[in-house]
């Protein structure tokens, strides 16, 4: 099983939000953005909506 994040329960670090505030606003998806950060897309959609993000659903 290849896709295991091992940064399980790591803080964000404030690049990480930087990254995540530029690709939300990009409009990219919850996998992608997820994948690009190295983080798990549960993690990142609660991190998103911490933040008052709102990231596109793929269609």
């Amino acid at each position: 099983m290849s896709d295991r994040f091992e940064r399980h329960r790591q803080p964000w670090t404030q690049d990480e939000i930087q990254k995540l505030h530029t690709l939300a606003k990009k409009g990219m998806a919850l996998k992608a953005i997820a994948k690009a950060l190295t983080r798990s897309e549960e993690s990142t959609k609660d991190r998103a909506k911490l933040d008052g993000l709102s990231i596109a659903k793929l269609r």
